[in-house]
């Protein structure tokens, strides 16, 4: 009997749902330009903010293929449908574009700013 485990079991990320995770916020510009707004929190950064002067939130700015995705992720669109307009905006320049975009939800989803929602 096959072991059916969520590491076995074949994946398509082009069907997956991306959500915005809701503890973090940001904000969109005139120009479009996406920024992410990180609280950073726990002892180390504690100390870090009074010792070394960090900045109690970072200011995450997105580069121009990102500022345009970010607003797509809207919990009703797949990889795929956002795959879709991110060729139409950016054609060539985005290729390849299945591996390049899979991988960018797959960095946003462990960074914790996007999680997939269940189909």
């Amino acid at each position: 009997m096959a072991n059916k485990n969520k590491k076995t079991v074949s994946q398509n990320y082009l069907d997956f749902v991306p959500v915005h995770h809701e503890q973090y916020e940001y904000t969109i510009e005139d120009g479009g330009a996406v920024t992410i707004l990180v609280e950073n929190k726990g002892l180390f950064n504690r100390i870090a903010q009074k010792c070394f002067k960090k900045p109690k939130i970072s200011h995450i700015h997105l580069d121009e293929m990102s500022n345009f995705i970010w607003p797509l992720i809207d919990g009703k669109r797949t990889i795929y449908d956002i795959s879709e307009l991110v060729h139409e905006q950016f054609g060539e320049k985005a290729e390849p574009l299945y591996n390049r975009l899979v991988q960018y939800m797959r960095n946003l989803e462990n960074c914790g700013f996007i999680r997939f929602k269940n189909n």
